[in-house]
């Protein structure tokens, strides 16, 4: 009678265990959406810190304090960043003086386009006449509400700590880099530690091969893009050029995405449809070559995710956290991928994200 009560029990042993892990995956999900501001910005610090950390070991070894070499490598950063958005903030104010322009010819084409599709749905399903003309109007609030949309009170939040945090979170992971690793191993057993040590080592190293093989693959692409914007007598190619190089990183749509900005400034000067297939043909090139040549030689010996992968990593990060969640997507799954080949049981899954 016990041999036949056996597997009933297993079975709901099992089966509360599964239901735990699904709950706890669930608190953890809420977590992530909820505290977005937060993690993103102590992800981005930890990035920050991966790529900076190469050049403050540089100057400790030629005997500069690790404090003042951290205190070095982040008014750097800062200079860069500033002086880059300092760039494109002129630029783009620029552009949205000219803003009506354009505007006027996207409000022109979209008329043009709903006065054709209007009709095409006369003809099938003619609408009984009451005597008032169908005229075609487009609301100028979309684009308003659009934004509010995207920018709203909680992005708002997340960009301001992390302009506010990030800095002094990347110094303070700099200096104390040392306490930091120290701390983060005794978080373990110690017949753990030296498996733990080795998969921090492994995520280090792939993180900042990512960062500096991106970093490079993005100039790259800006450089191109700016040129063939400036060849083909297009407005404002810096800007162009740096919003090509940014949706760069996002891989796969971001090459789609790259089309747009170009095809708003080209309809002020361009009615023919094959310039804009030259222009989608051309970046799609930059890009398919960036990321399939270049992006391989600098990142992929290390990252090692198939296309797969990564196109869901980016669906469920970009869900998560939305444009932050697509430039985290890769790394995020490049270290979840470390993480699973030095953990027994979960040695599958990394197989499966770099098969």
């Amino acid at each position: 009678m016990s041999a036949t009560e056996t597997p009933p029990s297993i079975v709901r042993i099992t089966g509360s265990t599964f239901s735990l892990r699904v709950i706890a995956a669930a608190i953890i999900l809420l977590f992530l959406y909820y505290a977005q501001g937060v993690v993103v910005t102590v992800l981005l610090s930890i990035l920050l810190a991966y790529f900076l950390d190469p050049a403050v070991e540089f100057l400790e070894r030629v005997r500069v304090p690790r404090t003042i070499g951290a205190t070095a490598m982040v008014l750097v950063l800062l200079a860069v960043v500033g002086g880059a958005g300092y760039g494109l903030w002129s630029r783009a104010a620029d552009f949205a003086a000219s803003w009506p322009k354009y505007a006027e010819t996207l409000h022109q084409a979209a008329a043009s386009v709903e006065t054709k599709i209007a009709g095409g749905i006369e003809q099938i399903a003619p609408r009984p006449s009451d005597g008032r003309s169908a005229e075609p109007t487009v609301e100028s609030s979309i684009l308003r509400n659009l934004i509010l949309r995207v920018v709203g009170s909680s992005s708002l939040y997340a960009f301001f700590l992390e302009i506010t945090f990030v800095p002094f979170l990347v110094f303070f992971m700099l200096a104390g880099k040392r306490d930091l690793w120290h701390g983060t191993l005794q978080l373990f057993p110690a017949t753990r530690r030296t498996a733990v040590k080795e998969t921090l080592e492994d995520v280090r190293d792939v993180l900042r091969d990512y960062l500096t093989g991106m970093t490079i693959v993005t100039i790259l692409v800006i450089a191109a893009s700016a040129l063939f914007f400036w060849i083909a007598g297009l407005d404002y190619p810096g800007l162009l050029g740096i919003a090509s190089g940014l949706l760069n990183m996002v891989p796969y749509i971001g090459a789609v995405l790259a089309w747009l900005p170009p095809f708003v400034i080209a309809l002020a000067k361009w009615k023919m449809l094959g310039s804009y297939v030259l222009v989608a043909g051309v970046l799609t090139a930059i890009h398919v070559l960036a990321l399939n040549l270049v992006a391989p030689k600098l990142v992929g010996r290390r990252v090692r995710l198939n296309a797969v992968s990564i196109t869901v990593a980016l669906l469920f990060w970009g869900w998560v956290w939305g444009g932050m969640g697509l430039l985290l997507a890769i790394p995020l799954t490049a270290s979840l991928r470390v993480v699973c080949d030095h953990t027994e049981s979960w040695r599958p899954v990394g197989r499966w994200l770099s098969a």
